[in-house]
Parts: structure tokens; sequence; C-alpha cells
């Protein structure tokens, strides 16, 4: 029996999506529910399985075709090879016209029937005339009573705009400016050069991170904190709290609980802007920033306040788990309230981050490096240092409270002891 594999609903608004890695070859095994194929789309990349156990009898689509939802990619034989079209049960051949022979009295089967002769040759058909090129249709002559200025008409020779379109230069851009864009010529590899197309989620990171930038009045506000009490707490029960947990005790889950921590203080960077209103959100749904297999994604971590810091770790990791194996879905992604990016771990020192809309606040983290700070008792030391950095929405959210977002998260880490405590 013939299966057919399906482009899965990806998610509300997905119309199509782009085939990519075929994790199965044609006439391969496969097991029910077991991932035949990834699809991307612009929000996701999900890993399609097999409807029933068989085999991969045929790829219809390759890797980097568009498809659109629910077309048919591939077609399985369920529960093992199907019968080649017009094979003969009776032999190895096929058989003309892909029938059965029938079988005599006494069980052999009939011969099959002498083919039909040929029809004799048709005589070759005498080539048709070409079909004469239409002459250019005339330019249009200027309407009765036509004047325009030698600067119009001269655009107007330039650009190809009839006179029944405009009167004035001005009439001439408005009629441009109602023409539609010439699609965009495909990109050229030069020398030394490769073209490769934009997959369905760089597309839309690359839409989104210049949605921000023309939408939002993204400002960003800068502070450092000192990571030592952190240090100390990490080596001090870092290895009780992974025997107990099964999971490591992270930085970022202390950057979520001082999050929150500001978020309550300052709630403007927790909202959004909808409309004409401000969305005040009295819940907190972390996003963090985590390298997937295919590029960055934000899987959420839902109600993170409620979380312990054990639970914060291991709904990360699990999360960024899915991530690079490209597991992780829509509902794991859409939704969050804030952001928290992590450069620090591919060595940065300092950057400006960009919101994920309709957000109005992301927290950047930077690498930890010794640096000589002076104390409160004027003494120079050499502290672990981190530079954090808040980019905000300034329709929403103002300068004085996106600085003393920053200070608060500063004083939560600086004194991790009181968000363990909650005092």
């Amino acid at each position: 029996m013939s299966i057919q594999l399906k482009v899965p609903n990806i998610g509300e608004s997905v119309q199509t999506a782009t085939i990519g890695t075929w994790l199965k070859k044609e006439g391969e095994p496969v097991q029910a529910d077991e991932p035949v194929v990834e699809v991307e789309s612009e929000k996701a990349t999900v890993a399609v399985p097999a409807p029933a156990a068989g085999v991969l009898r045929k790829v219809l689509r390759q890797s980097g075709d568009t498809v659109a939802i629910g077309e048919v990619i591939a077609e399985l034989d369920e529960g093992g090879a199907g019968q080649a079209a017009g094979a003969s049960p009776f032999g190895s051949g096929p058989v003309p016209g892909g029938t059965v022979p029938a079988a005599r009295g006494d069980g052999a089967p009939a011969p099959a029937p002498a083919a039909a002769p040929a029809p004799a040759a048709a005589p070759p058909a005498r080539a048709a005339p070409p079909a004469p090129t239409p002459a250019a249709p005339p330019a249009p002559a200027a309407p009765a009573g036509f004047r325009a200025p030698p600067s119009a008409r001269r655009m107007m020779a330039e650009l190809g705009v009839t006179p029944e379109q405009v009167i004035r230069k001005e009439d001439v851009a408005r009629a441009l400016e109602t023409r539609p864009a010439a699609p965009a010529a495909p990109a050229v590899a030069g020398p030394r050069e490769r073209v490769v197309a934009m997959t369905p989620l760089r597309r839309t990171v690359a839409r989104r991170l210049v949605e921000a930038q023309h939408t939002a009045a993204l400002l960003t506000t800068f502070n450092e904190v000192d990571m030592s009490r952190v240090l100390a707490l990490r080596e001090q029960h870092g290895e009780a709290f992974l025997k107990k947990h099964g999971v490591k005790l992270g930085f970022m889950s202390f950057f979520v609980k001082a999050s929150i921590e500001a978020l309550r203080a300052y709630p403007g960077v927790n909202g959004e802007i909808r409309g004409d209103s401000i969305v005040y959100k009295d819940h907190y749904d972390v996003g963090v920033a985590v390298g997937g297999g295919k590029g960055l994604v934000v899987p959420v971590v839902r109600d993170a306040d409620a979380l312990s810091f054990a639970e914060v770790e291991t709904t990360i990791g699990e999360l960024a788990k899915k991530a690079k194996e490209n597991r992780i879905t829509l509902e794991e992604l859409a939704g969050g309230t804030f952001t928290i990016s992590n450069g620090g771990i591919y060595g940065s020192m300092l950057s400006t981050p960009i919101i994920n809309p309709p957000q109005s606040g992301i927290l950047g983290l930077h690498k930890i490096q010794k640096r000589a700070v002076v104390d409160a008792d004027d003494q120079v030391v050499v502290r672990p240092m981190m530079y954090l950095a808040l980019s905000y929405d300034h329709r929403l959210v103002d300068g004085r409270e996106a600085v003393s977002f920053l200070v608060k998260v500063k004083e939560c880490i600086e004194d991790p002891e009181r968000m363990l405590l909650e005092v």
C-alpha cells in the first residue's frame, strides 16, 4: 500500500516551506514516526515523521525546493517494497501493457497475444511557415491640447511614460510610484565567490531585525557587574547542585532570576506597544537566545518566575538541545515577554543587541574578564567583571527606567544570596 508523505501544517500564516535535509534515501526502510526529512519555514525547522513503517519508495521534491503546506513530497510503501508497476507474477519480465495473461484450462498461462502490426508511417508534415513577427506598437500620440515643460517631456522619453498618464513633472513621478517594482535580479557569483540561497529562518531573522530598526526607537544603555559572588557560589555548591538536580549550575539561571526582579520593579521593560496602547505583562516568559542547527533561535522559558534555579537550568538545557537538533517547535519560540542574549560564550566583550518585536527590552551578557577595579575601600583589586547591555524601545521605556533596570540586575548578581532567600 502506497502512502503519501506531505508537508505538515507548520504554523498559522505559514503557507510555504523549504525542503531541508533528507534523512532517508530512496529504498531505505523507515519506522513509524521516524524522521524522514527536515522542512524549514520562516519560523522553525521541523522533522517530518513517517506515518507508518515501510520503505521510502520515491522522493518527489529535493533539498532546497520551495513547497506548499500539504504538498506531497515523497511516497512510501507500507510494510515493505512495493511491486513495480506492470510486473508479472508469473515471471521476472514485465508484461506489455501492464496486464497479466489469462490462465488456460490446464493451469498454464495462455500465450500473450501477438503485438499488433505498427501502422504505416505517415508522410512527414510540411513545415509551417514562420509566424510573422509583430511590429512594435507605435508610440502613443500626445492627446490634443497636451502641453508639458521640456523637463517633463525628457523624463517621459527616458522612462517610457505615456502622455495619457501625466501632465506635469510631478505626475511623472507619481506614475512611477504606481508601477510595480521590478523583480530583483538573481545573484551571480563572481570569481572565488559562492551564491547560496538564504534559508527561511535567516530571511525571517533579517526581516525582523530590519523591522525592529524601523518601527522601534532603539537605544542601548550599559553597566558592568562584578561576578565574584556568583563564581564563588558555583564553586562552592556546583558539585552538590549537579549531583542533586542532574544539571550544572550555570550563569543563565542567575541572570533570568535577576531580570525578573528588575522587570517587577520596572514593568515597562516587560511590556509592549499595541496600537496606541501600552500592554503591561504580569507574567514573565523569558526568551533565551541559543545557537541552533540552522542559526540563532530564541526559545522561551515559560513562567520563569515560578521556577527554581534548577528548573530554569533544566528547561534551558532541554530547549538548547532541541534547537541544535532542529526539533524546536513554534510554540516553544512564541510569546516571550523579554529576552536575554549571551554573546559572552562566543567571546564578545561588548555589543548592542536588537530587541525581538513586539518586546520592549533585551539584556545582553558578555565575556567575563578580569580587570583592575577600585573597591569600596578605595583599594585597586582584580575582579572578574562583565559588561551588561540593555537595548530598549524608547517609546515605552524612558532612559531613567532603563538605567535603573540595569542597576537592579547588577545588585542582584553582586549579592545573589538575596535572590535565593527572596529578600
